[in-house]
């Protein structure tokens, strides 16, 4: 028998239903361009109340995320769909032509979020060996699957190390608090882009001659999308999905019946949702040389974020907000992690001369995913901000392998 709640609210019907209100009514306030919210928003990440609000009804027994069954179902088909729609969108052959500095920086920080972690850990373990004792390693492959890929990834994170939910919510607060600070610091940063390149000697043609290319593609791609685009995104990701769950059944048992002593469930191999996502993800990546990619022009990676923001909405919903006070320590850790990325990425870009906007994208594009990394980019010239969301949706798609490879080794240290 399912666990009895004593939540005022119980039906899941209704529980969606405000769920959409509150991302609807987050995404309308967030998208006023004067007035209150419009201040509002600068100082708090729209994000942050996706996750925040749902917490607080959970709180204060409104609703039980605990008893819910809205989280498996968005965990299991709305999350490999976004994955699938995120990853349609890649255009290699636009990064390619981005230039190799533009590459090598959003390389460098998914490495830096890669040995970021590592570090943070062991210097954690030196300076308050309790804050990173037992579990705490699960909790971090969250963090590593935000940074470099995005909610999806770090969903996907939480899924494949049975990451607990209080401790899940608890480096949600460090995750959204500390990339907060960085993009903050990057935003400043954007502003004195003049002084950051003469220090780099950096070459700004190719970034001059990027904006006349995006202000073409967009011309050229941009549509609005009639109801058959619309089904035949949903075909794609919903599809996907399917078969994504169609293989891995046979697939996780066959890998279960191997010999034990492969010890092949030490790296979450009998994990149905480890591949679940690693499909989808294949199968969006495959997808996006075909010509599945034009869905993007009708808005494919629109409807993987919206599906996405779901998710997190029902993330929320499992929310312990007092738990957040528990563990300070925990955002020291955050901010090491941090601050080894950027001191990575600051090293690179004066090696090989990168101007800063390839230094705050690449970076932005694994940190903060498609909600920021065009933010940033729209912040050195409007034309621009699709080359964030570019590199950030090449995130998704790096997010669910380099994340895992983090958590095997954040594993490997903690034992």
């Amino acid at each position: 028998m399912p666990p009895t709640s004593t939540a005022l609210i119980t039906n899941d019907a209704v529980v969606l239903g405000m769920l959409a209100i509150i991302l609807g009514g987050v995404f309308w306030t967030a998208s006023r361009t004067e007035g209150f919210w419009k201040k509002f928003y600068t100082y708090v990440p729209a994000l942050l109340l996706c996750y925040l609000i749902p917490s607080v009804f959970n709180s204060l027994g409104v609703i039980d995320g605990a008893t819910s069954g809205l989280y498996p179902m968005a965990r299991d088909y709305l999350l490999p769909s976004a994955l699938v729609l995120l990853c349609v969108a890649i255009d290699f052959g636009a990064v390619v032509r981005l230039g190799p500095k533009a590459v090598i920086m959003f390389l460098t920080g998914t490495f830096g979020v890669m040995l970021g972690g590592v570090v943070a850990l062991l210097a954690m373990g030196v300076i308050h060996p309790e804050a990173v004792a037992g579990d705490t390693w699960r909790g971090m492959t969250t963090v590593a699957g935000s940074w470099i890929g995005g909610g999806a990834n770090q969903a996907a994170m939480k899924e494949v190390f049975e990451v607990e939910a209080t401790m899940f919510g608890q480096f949600v607060a460090v995750d959204v608090l500390v990339a907060s600070l960085w993009l903050a610091v990057l935003l400043f940063l954007a502003g004195r882009a003049q002084t950051f390149d003469r220090w780099t000697r950096a070459d700004l043609s190719a970034i001059d001659d990027l904006k006349c290319r995006i202000e073409a593609y967009q011309a050229q791609h941009s549509r609005n999308p009639t109801l058959t685009d619309l089904m035949v995104i949903l075909a794609v990701g919903l599809g996907a999905t399917g078969f994504a769950h169609f293989i891995t059944d046979p697939l996780v048992a066959w890998i279960s019946s191997l010999p034990a002593e492969w010890e092949l469930e030490n790296y979450s191999l009998t994990a149905r949702f480890f591949w679940i996502t690693v499909i989808a993800t294949t199968i969006g990546l495959a997808l996006s040389f075909t010509r599945a990619r034009s869905l993007e022009g009708a808005g494919a990676s629109r409807i993987g974020s919206a599906m996405l923001y779901v998710l997190v909405a029902t993330i929320g919903m499992q929310m312990d907000l007092g738990a957040l006070l528990d563990r300070p320590w925990l955002f020291l850790l955050g901010l090491i992690w941090i601050l080894v990325h950027a001191a990575l990425m600051l090293g690179v870009a004066k090696l090989i001369r990168a101007p800063l906007f390839f230094v705050a994208v690449g970076s932005q594009a694994n940190i903060g995913g498609a909600a920021s990394a065009p933010v940033v980019a729209s912040a050195f010239h409007p034309a621009l901000a699709p080359v964030g969301v570019l590199l950030a949706v090449l995130g998704y798609a790096l997010g669910t392998y380099a994340a895992y490879a983090t958590g095997l080794l954040l594993r490997a240290i903690a034992a």
